[in-house]
């Protein structure tokens, strides 16, 4: 039988054994035995004080102890055990933390720590991921500004200045939106938790003073204990309370339980019935406690040793005097055992993360070792590079390091890494003879363009230009203050020589005259289209128009105007049919690439691409610079006037992305 089926069986242990633990009532109800604790086999004088206390309705004493005889060495495990019941008992959700798998988030990048983060909102609850959030959230940040300071750096030994610097990426992007989605989630959480716990708490307060008005009642003993029996049940299944009150108010439902079954000895079958089964299930959770002492998987085993204390505590009710102490000594040792072997397992993690020490601390001096080098060819650099971010990612994969090393280990392996890229790039900038050389083979390509630019001999120059366009890519890097302005000059003469010939094919012939003639037939009759009422099947006679025209052919290069007009007509029925803005643009857009894509020359289609990622480009540093904008705003109300602009522009923005994006997928299908 496995672990999770023997715990079963014992929450479940009131049905297997219901024919033998049912009382005959008045009305011959079955009764199921109610949650209530152990009750404490201190001294006279403890049981007097609480006796006093819950007299005066004053708040019983926490944490009274099972037994007169206090096992000094267990108090802080079952401390421990008491707490985290408690946290679990004021938000059930918190106890399926157990069950969620820990991982190396230390070793993840930041890619894997944003994706673990949404599929930890994806499929588990929001309170039971609080720990996991947080140390996702540390290695994310150490990551990230790591990332940010090389980014830096390299900007400015490339001739930057610090105060221009500006880094995004869109991982950071989606880890933002994914963290901002659980400070939400969580916020609401609790918003709500706390109205149900205020609650849950008066409820069980009236239970308890139910409980003080029972003794009194002159009423038939079963009727009395049925109305007991009820209470129970009502406590069980009242919700979750604050943590606070948990101990205080428990205590205090217990000690009036325990006063009842005192006067219960008037009717010793019915309070020895209840001891009896009480015991019979308390053997059981001992048993099964002492299996888990022997169970290998330590923190499965003192987890499930929680769930035993919280039935113990909440689900029984005493048993009789002789047995309180012995049975408590039982539970109260395969506890200590638990606990001891979770204590060995502690003591070898951090044996492991002492090693794991030893290893990046190697790591780190491998690195340094690394940047002792002079006189080196920029084949040897490249090979350090290589090496360096194999141990980079080796430093990453070694584990997790003692906590209060764990800073400063990262700074010692963020410095290493530095100094070597200082010293990379320094050599890089040096690196200018290269360059220079790239600059004169580029010149010289500058130079065959320019001489052959006005030619006429189509057929042997058209080769060589594309030739030296594709030579042109081969060459390496250039000085930077050189690379805009001779890229200029080449691409000047190159869409010189091309748009001569653009200009002779664009030549107006009978052909060409024919199609203007077609179009403004077609302009005509596209004015009196009558579009049907379905908006499906309008938008598919309009791309059939659209179709049509294309397919009517190229008209002289001074009528194009009339493309002009046809698409104020397009525009027309699309407003007819209410067809939204996106959609419209993107139909509209279709016709402007078919257009593109049917020109000999390809430069079209690329520069379209080209000028469409650019505006990607711009779309998203303003969306960046508009949510940097929104982080001076932290203490400004959502409603202030200021605030709702930011967003609407960060909406707006994000639609006319979103759009750009699709526009950009339909130029890449073309090729």
């Amino acid at each position: 039988m496995s672990d999770d089926n023997k715990t079963q069986q014992l929450e479940s242990a009131d049905d297997n054994n219901s024919d033998k633990n049912n009382l005959e009532l008045s009305n011959n109800q079955n009764e199921k035995s109610a949650p209530i604790e152990e009750t404490t086999d201190s001294s006279n004088d403890t049981v007097e004080k609480t006796t006093a206390a819950a007299a005066s309705n004053e708040e019983v004493p926490e944490n009274v102890s099972e037994t007169s005889e206090v096992i000094e060495e267990n108090d802080e495990v079952i401390n421990e055990i008491e707490e985290s019941n408690a946290e679990d008992a004021e938000d059930e959700g918190n106890k399926d933390r157990h069950k969620i798998e820990v991982k190396e988030y230390d070793t993840m990048s930041l890619e894997a720590l944003a994706i673990e983060l949404e599929k930890l909102l994806k499929n588990e609850k929001i309170q039971a991921i609080r720990s996991h959030v947080n140390s996702i959230n540390t290695e994310f940040k150490l990551k990230l500004n790591a990332l940010i300071d090389e980014k830096k750096e390299d900007f400015i030994n490339d001739g930057g200045n610090e105060i221009d610097f500006y880094y995004s990426s869109p991982v950071q992007k989606r880890y933002k939106e994914a963290y901002k989605t659980y400070r939400t989630k969580l916020n609401e959480h609790y918003q709500s938790l706390e109205k149900n716990l205020k609650q849950n708490l008066a409820d069980k307060l009236e239970i308890i003073e139910e409980l003080k008005g029972l003794i009194n009642l002159e009423e038939n003993i079963n009727t009395t204990y049925k109305h007991f029996k009820e209470l129970q049940e009502r406590w069980r299944t009242t919700g979750p309370i604050p943590r606070d009150k948990y101990n205080n108010a428990w205590n205090s439902y217990h000690h009036h339980v325990e006063m009842f079954y005192d006067f219960l000895h008037l009717n010793r079958d019915l309070r020895d019935l209840d001891f009896k089964h009480n015991l019979e299930k308390k053997l059981l959770i001992i048993e099964r406690a002492e299996e888990l002492a022997q169970d290998d998987n330590v923190m499965r085993a003192f987890r499930e040793l929680q769930e035993l204390h919280k039935m113990w505590k909440e689900e029984l009710g005493p048993v009789g005097k002789q047995h309180r102490e012995e049975i408590w000594g039982r539970f109260k040792a395969a506890t200590k055992i638990i606990n001891d072997k979770r204590h060995l397992y502690y003591q070898e993690i951090d044996l492991v993360y002492e090693k794991n020490l030893e290893t990046k601390l190697q790591i780190i001096a491998d690195i340094e070792a690394l940047n002792n080098y002079e006189n080196i060819s920029h084949g040897g650099l490249q090979k350090k590079i290589k090496q360096v971010e194999a141990l980079r990612e080796s430093f990453f994969n070694a584990g997790k390091v003692p906590i209060k090393v764990n800073e400063a280990t990262w700074a010692k392996f963020k410095e290493a890494v530095r100094n070597f890229n200082r010293k990379k790039n320094a050599f890089y900038k040096g690196l200018k003879k290269e360059q220079y050389k790239n600059l004169q083979l580029k010149l010289e390509l500058i130079k065959i363009a320019d001489d052959n630019k006005n030619s006429d001999d189509f057929e042997i120059v058209t080769p060589l230009m594309k030739k030296i366009q594709s030579d042109w890519k081969k060459i390496g890097h250039v000085p930077r203050k050189d690379s805009d302005k001779i890229w200029k000059q080449f691409k000047a003469a190159c869409n010189s020589y091309f748009d001569r010939i653009h200009a002779k094919r664009n030549a107006a012939s009978q052909e060409q005259v024919d199609a203007y003639d077609k179009k403004n037939a077609f302009l005509s009759a596209l004015k009196n289209l009558e579009l049907p009422t379905d908006k499906k099947e309008g938008i598919a006679l309009i791309k059939k128009q659209i179709k049509e025209w294309q397919d009517v052919g190229r008209v002289p290069h001074d009528k194009r105007y009339i493309d002009g007009k046809f698409q104020k007509a397009i525009d027309s029925l699309l407003t007819k049919l209410k067809v939204e803005k996106t959609e419209a643009e993107m139909i509209k857009y279709e016709n402007k690439l078919d257009n593109l894509n049917a020109s000999d020359d390809n430069r079209n289609l690329d520069n379209e691409r080209t000028f469409i990622r650019k505006k990607i480009d711009e779309v998203k540093g303003q969306i960046n610079q508009l949510e940097n904008n929104l982080q001076f705003f932290t203490n400004v109300n959502e409603d202030n006037p200021l605030v709702k602009e930011v967003h609407t522009n960060i909406k707006n923005h994000k639609a006319t992305l979103d759009l750009l994006k699709a526009k950009l997928q339909k130029i890449k299908s073309l090729y």
